[in-house]
C-alpha cells in the first residue's frame, strides 16, 4: 500500500532515526547517552505499560529512546510504552479513542479483527487520510464483539518500530471461558536496523537474513542418509526452481530479538499463579514478520478461543501462531514449581521466553531448540498428485482433483431438501440445493443483510431467516492464467488441502500440535446460506526480486475486488509460493471451511501454508473500502495487498 510515511532523513553518528528496537528490558534512557542531539526526545523515556478501561481513551504517538541490545535506538511508542497500553472495552458499549500524533510523520491505528464502520478502520488511503503530525483524530464506534484482539499502525513500517498494543473486549454477559487468572502474552520481533534498510536488503537479496543455507557438509550427510542419486536429484530439483529449502522466514534472528510482552528472553516476563488455578493466557502475535511455535513444557494447554471467537476446547502441547493471529489457552499448573513459556521462531533462529511461577524470581529450564526445518516438494505444491481446478499454467488448464470422500463431522446438520455437496472447491459436508433460479425478491432481500452486520457467534445466535436458503449452481471458476515471469517464480502444480498439517518443522515431533482441522466453533454461525459465487485467488511472488501479490499482480497493478452488499461468497486461496502467508481481510469475518459444517471457525487472519489450497466463506455485511493483504509487513509493502469494495 502506498502510504507516504516517516521522514527518514534525520541521522546522528550514522544511525538513522528509525533504526530502533531489538529488545526491551525495562529502562528508557541509557546512562551516558547524549540526548542533546535529540531535543524533542529529551523528555520521552520509556514508561510502564498502562492498562486502560472504560469508554473514553486518549492515546498519544511519540518517539522514545530505548536500549535492548546495548545500543540506543528510537522507538515509536503509544503513551510512552512499547507495547502500547492494554485497552479493555466491553461488548455493547460505544467507545471513543482520541489519537494524537506527536511523531514527525503521519500515523494511524487499525483495530485488528474488530468489526467497525469502514471510516473507523484506520487504513490511510482507504478509510481515512491518516493522522498528520500534530493532529488528533477521534475514533468512535459501537463494540459489536468480544474476545482477544490487538491494534497497530497501518502506516508504512511503524508497526515494526513499536506502534502496537493488546486489546481485550470483555463479554457483556457471562464469559463461557472459566478462569482464575488472566494474562496477555504479546509476542513481537524487534531490530536495531532501520526497517527501510531491511526492506532494501530483501529487495536486493531475498535471503539476506538466511544464514543457514545448505553446505557441502549437509550434502555429504544427505548422501549418507538417502544415497548419492537421490540427493543429487533433490538438489537439482531445487536448483531448477532457483530456490532453497531453508528459506523459511524472510527476516530471522540474525537481526531480530524476539520479545514477550516487550521483554527480551533475558528479562524473562513472569506471570504468577497458585497451584490448581485455571490460568488464561491470551497469546497475540504482534510481530512484523515472525511465525512462532508455542509450548509450555510439562503443562498441557487447552485452546478455547481463536481470533476472538470461542472454540470447542481442544487440549494440545504446542501450537503455531502466525503473524496477527490470536489464541487463548487455559492451563492449570498443579505443582508448586515454575514453568517455561517457550516460543520458537518458525525457522529456529531465536526464541522468546517467559515464566509461569508460584512466586516472583523463579525460573524454569528451557528445552533445547528444535532442529531447523527444511521445506519439501509438498511445500512447493509439487508433492500431491491432484491439481487445482481452473488453474491455467503454461498454456494449459490443469485437471480437477478427485472429489473428497463423504464426510460427516460433529456439528453437521442435514436439512430437508438439501443435498450434501462434495464437489471440488466446496467444503465437504456443506449444504447446497439443486439448481434453482434466483428471484429478484431474493436479490433485494440479500442487500438488507448489510444492515446491521451479522452478530459474532454466541450462545443465542439467531439464524438468518430473511432469505430462503437456496442458491443456483455455482458457475465454474474462470481459469487463472499464471506464467513464470518477473512477478511469479513458481506455479504450484499440485496444491493440496493441508488443514490437518501443523506446518513445516512440527510434524512427528512427539508432541500434540494444534492444526486448523482441530478448530471447531463453540457456536454456529449466524449466516447459514451457501455461497452464491466463488472467487479464487493465487498467492504469488518472485523471491529473487522480493515482489509479492495476488494472481501475479502487485497492488499497484491490481483492480479492487468487488462484493455486493449482502452477498455470500466463497474465497479460495492457492499458495503458489514457498512461504506461508497470513491473509487478513478487514471489516468482514472469514469462516474457514475445515469440515465442521455450521461450526466453521470464524477468523480474521488465515495462515496459508506453502503449496496449500483452502477456502473460507464471507458474508459481505458491512459496506466500505476494505484492506485485504498478507500480514507479513514487508510482503504487504512489496505488493501482496488488494482493496475489497463492498457496496
Amino acid at each position: 500500500m502506498r502510504y507516504k510515511d516517516d521522514a527518514l532523513s534525520f541521522k546522528r553518528d550514522g544511525i538513522t532515526r528509525r533504526r530502533f528496537v531489538q529488545g526491551l528490558v525495562a529502562a528508557g534512557v541509557v546512562a551516558g547517552f547524549d540526548l542533546r542531539s535529540w531535543p524533542a526526545l529529551a523528555h520521552a523515556s520509556l514508561r510502564r505499560q498502562e492498562v486502560l478501561r472504560g469508554n473514553h481513551f486518549a492515546l498519544a504517538l511519540e518517539e522514545v529512546i530505548v536500549n535492548y541490545t546495548g545500543r540506543a535506538r528510537i522507538a515509536t511508542a503509544v503513551n510512552g510504552s512499547v507495547p502500547g497500553p492494554r485497552l479493555h472495552w466491553r461488548e455493547g458499549d460505544t467507545v471513543t479513542i482520541a489519537v494524537t500524533n506527536h511523531l514527525r510523520a503521519p500515523t494511524s491505528i487499525h483495530w485488528h479483527g474488530v468489526r467497525v464502520p469502514a471510516a473507523m478502520d484506520g487504513v490511510p488511503g482507504l478509510s481515512f487520510p491518516g493522522i498528520a503530525p500534530g493532529e488528533t483524530f477521534v475514533y468512535r464506534f459501537p463494540v459489536l464483539l468480544r474476545g482477544t484482539y490487538w491494534y497497530h499502525s497501518h502506516s508504512r513500517f511503524q508497526e515494526q518500530t513499536g506502534h502496537y498494543g493488546p486489546l481485550i473486549i470483555e463479554p457483556s454477559g457471562a464469559d463461557p471461558v472459566q478462569y482464575d487468572r488472566d494474562y496477555v502474552v504479546l509476542l513481537s520481533d524487534w531490530t536495531d536496523e532501520n526497517p527501510e534498510t531491511i526492506f532494501a536488503n530483501l529487495k536486493q537479496q531475498s535471503d539476506y537474513y538466511n544464514f543457514h543455507q545448505r553446505t557441502v557438509g549437509t550434502f555429504i550427510s544427505d548422501v549418507r542418509k538417502t544415497g548419492l542419486r537421490s540427493t543429487l536429484a533433490e538438489r537439482l530439483r531445487w536448483g531448477a526452481m532457483n530456490m532453497s529449502p531453508t528459506d523459511i522466514l524472510d527476516v530471522s534472528g540474525a537481526t531480530y530479538t524476539y520479545l514477550m510482552n516487550g521483554a527480551t528472553p533475558a528479562a524473562n516476563w513472569t506471570g504468577l499463579f497458585n497451584p490448581g488455578e485455571r490460568v488464561r493466557l491470551r497469546f497475540i502475535n504482534g510481530s512484523s514478520m515472525s511465525i512462532f511455535d508455542v509450548r509450555i513444557p510439562g503443562l498441557p494447554m487447552t485452546v478455547v478461543q481463536a481470533d476472538g471467537n470461542d472454540l470447542e476446547p481442544v487440549t494440545i502441547d504446542e501450537f503455531r501462531i502466525s503473524v496477527a493471529e490470536t489464541y487463548d489457552v487455559v492451563v492449570t499448573p498443579q505443582a508448586g514449581r515454575a514453568y517455561a513459556i517457550f516460543v520458537q521462531s518458525e525457522d529456529r533462529t531465536g526464541y522468546a521466553r517467559g515464566t509461569l511461577a508460584p512466586a516472583p524470581g523463579m525460573t524454569a529450564p528451557l528445552p533445547p531448540m528444535d532442529p531447523r526445518p527444511q521445506l519439501t516438494m509438498v511445500d512447493m505444491g509439487m508433492g500431491a498428485m491432484n491439481s487445482t481446478p481452473g488453474m491455467k499454467m503454461e498454456g494449459h488448464t490443469a485437471s480437477a482433483p478427485a472429489a473428497a470422500p463423504p464426510m460427516h463431522m460433529p456439528g453437521m446438520t442435514d436439512m430437508p431438501g438439501m443435498d450434501m455437496d462434495e464437489s471440488p472447491g466446496s467444503e465437504a459436508g456443506s449444504m447446497r440445493t439443486p439448481a434453482a433460479p434466483r428471484s429478484e425478491s431474493q436479490t433485494s432481500a440479500g442487500r438488507d443483510f448489510g444492515a446491521p452486520p451479522f452478530p459474532q457467534p454466541n450462545p443465542h445466535t439467531p439464524l438468518a431467516t430473511a432469505l430462503a436458503i437456496t442458491t443456483p449452481t455455482l458457475p465454474p471458476l474462470e481459469p487463472i492464467a499464471l506464467r513464470v515471469g518477473p512477478e511469479v517464480d513458481n506455479v504450484a502444480q499440485s496444491p493440496s488441502e493441508r488443514l490437518g498439517d501443523p506446518g513445516v518443522g512440527l510434524n512427528d515431533n512427539g508432541r500434540r500440535v494444534l492444526t486448523y482441522a482441530d478448530l471447531r466453533a463453540r457456536y454456529r454461525g449466524a449466516d447459514p446460506r451457501p455461497p452464491e459465487r466463488e472467487i479464487e485467488l493465487h498467492l504469488t511472488g518472485n523471491m529473487q526480486r522480493f515482489v509479492w501479490g495476488f494472481d501475479g499482480h502487485k497492488f499497484s497493478e491490481a483492480e479492487p475486488l468487488r462484493l455486493r452488499l449482502g452477498e455470500r461468497v466463497r474465497i479460495i486461496l492457492v499458495n503458489d509460493t514457498m512461504m506461508a502467508h497470513p491473509i487478513h481481510l478487514h471489516g468482514l469475518w472469514s469462516e474457514l471451511e475445515n469440515g465442521h459444517g455450521d461450526r466453521r471457525p470464524y477468523k480474521h487472519t488465515i495462515n496459508v501454508k506453502p503449496g496449500e489450497r483452502l477456502s473460507y466463506l464471507v458474508s459481505a455485511d458491512t459496506p466500505g473500502r476494505w484492506a485485504y493483504h498478507c500480514h507479513l509487513l514487508y510482503h504487504m509493502e512489496a505488493g501482496m495487498f488488494r482493496e475489497v469494495i463492498v457496496a
